[in-house]
């Protein structure tokens, strides 16, 4: 994809320079700034590729940025993990992020506890670890 980026930086340059005067300086510049630019644009566009300094930092407000590869997702699920040979343990301990840290967007999270609260899954699992004691006994 590099290649269309370097064709189309020098389009675009080439008609900067048809519609008016540019020094070799200039010129050179602006290929500089508008490749920069470009490549920006393309990496939001194609999956939000990123890099992180902090692993906490990866789990954010609407995505999980992977730290293996630096795409963004709402979830890391146990099948992309497992594309990259890891499990969602395995991901955690090799990042250092807490074990019971959820693999989420903190929206998703709380869409998540909001309906398991209005679902009464709680209780519902109380009740149900309570049946198995009696049972066990």
């Amino acid at each position: 994809m590099d290649k269309s980026l370097v064709e189309i930086c020098a389009n675009l340059v080439t008609a900067q320079a048809r519609s008016m005067r540019l020094e070799p300086e200039a010129m050179a510049s602006s290929v500089s700034q508008i490749y920069q630019t470009l490549q920006e644009l393309h990496q939001r566009e194609e999956g939000n590729v990123r890099t992180i300094d902090q692993p906490e930092n990866s789990i954010q407000r609407n995505h999980v940025i992977c730290l293996e590869c630096g795409k963004a997702f709402t979830l890391l699920s146990n099948r992309h993990l497992a594309l990259h040979g890891l499990t969602p343990r395995t991901y955690k301990q090799k990042h250092g992020l807490r074990m019971t840290q959820p693999l989420s967007a903190h929206t998703l999270s709380a869409r998540r506890r909001k309906m398991a609260r209005e679902l009464k899954m709680g209780k519902q699992l109380a009740e149900w670890r309570a049946s198995r004691k009696e049972e066990a006994s």
